[in-house]
């Protein structure tokens, strides 16, 4: 088309002005009709094969789609699992610091406790123990010959009230040297 043009401008210039107008226009009409052809016969292929086209890219639009969901499904697992030992690690961090901060005020209490002379379950079960080997020394010496069965009661019930009372004075005697202590430096000095 750009050939046919040039050579008419060619001989445009070469011949008279009137005779290559009517081939400049006859040639554009050629080149206008052709084009016009062109372009039906792609609308006629395109509604003919258009069809196959189209069902083409639906194909391809499916796997397309088909490998994203498989790629997000993998990422989201991947998420998943990494939020997941997250909060574990967390969970574990936190249950940690429970821990110690249990230990901390289990520590203050029985130390404040101390201070006040409370017993502690360790001294509970000491004392306890203590009352279970003297019931028995008790219970010995009640059935041996020498002592009367009337006595062995009556001694059981002062033995015990003795028992129990001996820790209470233990605690008693842990402070009072505390407060006596004080007193007698100052009649020294």
């Amino acid at each position: 088309m750009v050939k046919k043009l040039s050579k008419i401008a060619a001989k445009k210039a070469a011949s008279p002005a009137g005779l290559l107008d009517s081939q400049l226009a006859s040639s554009v009409k050629d080149s206008a009709q052709q084009i016009w052809l062109a372009g039906m016969g792609a609308f006629a292929k395109a509604q003919a094969e258009g069809g196959k086209v189209f069902d083409a890219l639906v194909k391809e639009g499916v796997s397309l789609q088909r490998k994203t969901q498989a790629v997000a499904e993998e990422k989201l697992g991947d998420v998943t699992g990494k939020m997941s030992s997250m909060a574990s690690e967390v969970t574990t961090k936190a249950g940690a610091s429970w821990d110690k901060l249990e230990n901390i005020f289990e520590e203050r209490t029985a130390k404040a406790l101390g201070k006040l002379g409370v017993p502690t379950a360790k001294d509970v079960a000491e004392l306890t123990r203590r009352v279970e080997e003297l019931s028995a020394a008790v219970a010995k010496l009640s059935k041996s010959p020498k002592a009367a069965p009337a006595k062995t009661a009556a001694a059981k019930a002062p033995a015990k009230k003795a028992a129990t009372k001996a820790p209470a004075k233990k605690a008693v005697a842990k402070r009072a040297p505390a407060k006596k202590a004080a007193p007698a430096a100052a009649t020294t000095a």
